[in-house]
């Protein structure tokens, strides 16, 4: 996913402004074709888990545990797509660059996402997923905090902006770590509710970082209004880290 976002979106943004956005679609729909023959032949027959019923499926979401994380992880990423919906006019409308520099600027995006992908997988194993994702999730506040206030100075931004794509995935990782182990019984459904969480985040992200742009104001504040959803997220993982998940020794 990381490497897809490094290369296919800077490749869809060159071929909508050079071509036609139209050919964007039809080529990931004529990709994606190839790609379920691909999972057809190469993905392996995975063993089914135990089966622990209809009700057992839903037994963990009793504790508070999984809550948390899926709300930190809704909210977390409506914050950050706030602003990431948003991406191009803010780079060219307010910080000041070409159209022609947007896709490069996309290779540096998915660039962070590569690096912060690798980076929350890595810290987990070394400390616990609960606190790299707190810690990862108040970075992410501070930084679209930074970007609303120097939206501005375009090097700045870009630099905020690839710490943002880091972020964000630095985060999932550990929280995708998380929701499984406090899921005992109900692994499938709770990979499926982190997903459901993800998305909607994403959803409600670009709806809520919209409004602003409706009322008339600039492209940087969507980051001021995921702000505060990012810090949510951030105290939610922080009570998980805290209250639920076992201390490293």
């Amino acid at each position: 996913m990381t490497i897809a976002n490094l290369f296919g979106v800077p490749l869809g943004t060159s071929l909508s402004t050079l071509l036609s956005w139209r050919l964007t679609f039809m080529l990931v729909g004529v990709w994606g074709i190839i790609i379920l023959y691909y999972i057809w032949k190469w993905v392996p027959q995975v063993e089914g888990l135990p089966d622990t019923g209809f009700k057992g499926q839903f037994r963990f979401l009793k504790t508070g545990a999984p809550w948390l994380i899926l709300g930190a992880t809704m909210l977390g990423n409506g914050g950050v797509f706030c602003w990431y919906s948003y991406i191009n006019p803010l780079l060219t409308k307010v910080s000041g660059f070409s159209t022609e520099s947007i896709t490069l600027l996309m290779v540096l995006a998915g660039f962070g996402m590569v690096v912060g992908n690798l980076l929350g997988g890595k810290l987990s194993d070394k400390y616990t997923p609960g606190r790299v994702a707190a810690s990862t999730q108040f970075i992410l506040f501070t930084a679209l905090l930074g970007i609303f206030f120097v939206a501005h100075i375009n090097w700045l931004t870009a630099l905020l902006m690839c710490l943002c794509t880091a972020g964000l995935f630095a985060v999932s990782s550990p929280q995708q770590i998380s929701i499984i182990h406090f899921a005992k019984g109900g692994e499938l459904l709770g990979a499926a509710c982190i997903q459901v969480a993800f998305n909607l985040g994403n959803a409600i992200g670009a709806y809520i970082g919209g409004l602003p742009l409706q009322a008339g104001l600039g492209y940087q504040y969507p980051a001021l209004i995921g702000a505060p959803l990012a810090f949510v997220g951030f105290i939610l993982l922080t009570l998980f880290y805290k209250k639920y998940e076992p201390k490293k020794a």
